[in-house]
């Protein structure tokens, strides 16, 4: 008897001994990743190797993560988000965020939020975070503006949209599927919308000011300081020159080449692009192309076609727009070249060089001693002059290889946003489309649905194999599958049922409104460690137990759940929301506690108190 006596004491030791090491484990993680070191994705390791040796995981329970949806799903993500970039649709979005805020960072800002908000409140907040990253990058490179100051506001409104329909987080399925079982009527799909649109507004003005506390810098810092685009072509007075002409009916340049059609002197009257436009689709061919000229097709011409010649040529001139060349810049690359000293064409004229049948490539000017050359064609090459040329970026790339007669000086900025499928736009937004129908109306699985994108992708050209696999980023994926177990871990230790039985003695006999505080919190103490759909699934039945128990409405207090899930605001790890941004960002734990541990407060009190009003007791 003595021994039956003392046995279920001893199972309780074990127990507090098993969730004493989960939690060292978690402390020491959480250590690491406030000191940065090692690297983040290094501690996930760690921890994937440490949980197995303890005996409180198996090494399937532990390599779970690998498997889980969620991670697949972020990969998938990554592909299509590339898949907008390569076909520029991002840098597009990117244009329009730009050119519609102007030189107002805080114009930026709203926009930036509202945009993210908006399209997160159908699809994966996951998803429109990886897909709005390469966006911010750019906008940020181009309007001056630190990364540092957009990553978290992006992914704090990726948070919010989530708050925004039933439908836009996976917490929120999980607390009406728990209503609905506790044999109450489920949430409305725009039941949540008033306290999303709420948490939004909040959400813009708080970083509107919270930014100041990231500071500036970050890895593309600099990049504003590279010359673009417009400046070279500035520099050398190529806009000054430049016309474009469109192709009239029976024009006789109909069915002639690119690369043998003549407007007059070669020397003056260069063809420097073609655009043609069919349906919705618009291309540039270069003058090296064999694509023969169509009615309809727009030349552009370094200088401007005689009268005369307009009518016998069937040209009519139309209007240069100011931001043409910066239109053109993803598909049509320009580069500044310098000559050698010891190069093999000093001393020739520039149309001596022979630059488009050679190298695909149109010479749109040149510089002796940084003055420009008028009439350069004729003009005899010396060693430190620098010549302005355009064509297709790859072409430039090959011309890298030329180092014994050229030296390719720093490309412009826009290099780092070519392109490559630029024409394949159209079937991207498609791709895109098809996945946000297919996770909105819930016919397959949100990964499912990702992951019929990413073929798509592929199927119109938009990614190759290559770039999908570069695309992906692995320390992310890997630093949520080292964290995953730990939500395995603590349930099994009894660690979450440990924390739950604390918030019921502490505020089990105050008045609901305490109650919903302390539910609040609690969540979103529990989500800084546990999944936020982990911990939906613990705490709905916890507060709608209450709820039934004090004679109240279970609404307000499976709203309060809800809407704590998702304000993880306050970890790098919190949610993959916030692991997204973290390298890009440049960010370390505590700029998110910096920023995050007061937003979330903002939240808990406006939830607290609007809660009941819009859903009574």
């Amino acid at each position: 008897m003595p021994v039956d006596r003392y046995a279920p004491k001893k199972e309780e030791d074990t127990m507090t001994w098993e969730l004493a090491l989960v939690l060292a484990l978690l402390a020491a993680a959480i250590a690491m990743f406030a000191i940065g070191r090692p690297r983040m994705d290094v501690v996930a390791v760690l921890m994937i190797v440490a949980l197995p040796l303890t005996g409180i995981l198996t090494i399937d329970q532990t390599l779970a993560g690998f498997a889980d949806p969620n991670v697949v799903l972020i990969a998938a993500l990554f592909v299509v988000g590339e898949g907008l970039s390569r076909t520029g649709v991002t840098y597009r979005i990117g244009d329009w965020l730009a050119r519609t805020a102007g030189s107002s960072e805080v114009r930026l800002l709203v926009l930036l939020m509202l945009s993210v908000a908006m399209l997160g409140a159908v699809m994966s907040s996951t998803g429109v975070v990886a897909i709005f990253i390469p966006i911010v990058l750019s906008v940020a490179s181009r309007t001056g503006m630190s990364p540092r100051q957009l990553m978290m506001p992006l992914s704090f409104a990726g948070l919010i949209s989530g708050t925004l329909t039933l439908i836009a987080t996976a917490p929120n399925l999980v607390v009406d599927a728990e209503l609905t079982r506790s044999g109450s009527d489920g949430f409305g799909f725009f039941t949540f919308t008033p306290f999303g649109l709420v948490i939004l507004v909040l959400g813009i003005a708080y970083m509107l000011v919270a930014r100041r506390l990231l500071g500036g810098g970050g890895a593309h810092g600099g990049r504003g300081r590279r010359r673009t685009f417009r400046t070279l072509l500035s520099d050398y007075e190529v806009d000054s020159r430049t016309h474009r002409y469109r192709v009239r009916a029976r024009s006789p340049l109909e069915g002639v080449t690119l690369a043998d059609a003549e407007l007059g002197d070669p020397d003056t009257h260069s063809i420097l692009a073609m655009e043609r436009t069919r349906l919705w689709r618009t291309t540039v061919r270069m003058t090296a192309d064999q694509t023969p000229i169509a009615r309809g097709d727009i030349l552009i011409v370094e200088a401007e076609v005689a009268p005369d010649d307009l009518g016998r040529l069937g040209l009519e001139e139309i209007d240069l727009r100011g931001d043409f060349f910066d239109s053109y810049a993803r598909q049509v690359g320009i580069a500044e070249l310098t000559v050698t000293p010891d190069s093999d064409v000093l001393g020739k004229q520039v149309r001596e060089l022979r630059f488009r049948a050679t190298h695909g490539l149109s010479i749109l000017g040149m510089r002796h001693a940084g003055r420009n050359v008028a009439a350069y064609p004729g003009e005899r090459l010396r060693a430190g002059d620098t010549i302005l040329v355009a064509g297709a970026w790859t072409a430039i790339q090959r011309l890298q290889d030329a180092r014994h007669d050229f030296v390719l000086l720093d490309l412009p900025a826009e290099v780092d946003e070519v392109a490559p499928a630029a024409n394949q736009a159209p079937f991207a937004l498609l791709s895109l489309a098809v996945m946000i129908v297919l996770m909105v109306t819930g016919w397959v699985p949100n990964v499912v649905a990702a992951l019929i994108a990413c073929l798509l992708m592929g199927l119109f050209r938009c990614i190759d194999m290559t770039s999908a696999y570069r695309a992906i980023h692995w320390p992310t994926l890997l630093l949520i599958v080292g964290m995953l177990p730990f939500a395995e871990a603590l349930q099994v230790t009894g660690g979450v049922d440990l924390a739950v039985d604390g918030l019921l003695a502490a505020v089990g006999g105050a008045g609901p409104y305490v109650i919903l505080a302390g539910l609040f919190l609690l969540t979103a103490v529990i989500g800084l460690f546990v999944s936020n759909t982990a911990t939906a699934v613990l705490m709905a039945p916890i507060a709608i137990a209450i709820a039934q128990q004090l004679g109240l409405s279970p609404y307000p207090f499976a709203m309060i759940i809800a809407l704590a899930a998702s304000s993880a605001f306050m970890t790098p790890v919190s949610s993959p929301v916030n692991t997204l941004v973290l390298e890009p960002g440049r960010y370390s734990f505590g700029d998110f506690a910096k920023v995050g541990v007061p937003f979330t407060l903002i939240v808990l009190v406006v939830s607290v108190l609007l809660v009941p009003v819009l859903l009574p007791f």
